[in-house]
């Protein structure tokens, strides 16, 4: 920016966007202090480097008000966790299905967890029936990509949100 340019010729646009050619930096920038603004270099690696005439105040504020508009609309997906054991009544589970579809409409993944008590690990085939249980009851909102995965005394499942535009197929 301004001084800062090394370069002995540099292909110069104006501060309407009209090409000028390639100028000595110098002339350059002697042409943006006549109109009060700054030579701000654009393209370094071109043959010779392109520099524009801007306000690079002006410049740098619209690019930063661009850049905090974009994060604004950005959406964040979170990973909620819902955790029942693997010997849960009716209305517990239910309870969890309306809470997880819930969390799928606003747009997160849930991953569910299905404890294993004591001796109740020797039989990983009734948590695999409630997870599959779990994935049809939230089969309006969401979808699992995968198996249920054992991890220590845990066996879990990812579900994913359907897009809006998605039809249940079930």
């Amino acid at each position: 920016m301004n001084s800062q340019i090394r370069d002995k010729e540099i292909r110069l646009i104006g501060s309407d966007g009209e090409q000028l050619g390639i100028i000595a930096t110098r002339d350059a920038q002697r042409m943006a202090d006549d109109k009060e603004l700054d030579l701000v270099m654009i393209s370094p690696n071109a043959a010779p480097p392109v520099c524009k005439i801007m306000d690079y105040g002006k410049f740098k504020f619209e690019k930063e008000k661009r850049e905090r508009e974009q994060r604004k609309n950005q959406k964040i997906v979170e990973t909620k966790e819902i955790r029942m054991f693997s010997a849960i009544d009716t209305n517990d589970f239910n309870t969890k299905v309306s809470k997880a579809c819930e969390f799928l409409s606003e747009g997160n993944k849930v991953k569910v967890q299905v404890r294993f008590k004591k001796r109740a690990i020797a039989h990983p085939h009734l948590g695999e029936e409630l997870l599959y249980k779990f994935r049809d009851a939230c089969a309006e909102v969401g979808s699992a990509d995968s198996k249920p995965i054992m991890e220590g005394r845990a066996l879990m499942m990812l579900i994913n949100p359907k897009n809006k535009n998605q039809k249940s197929d079930n």
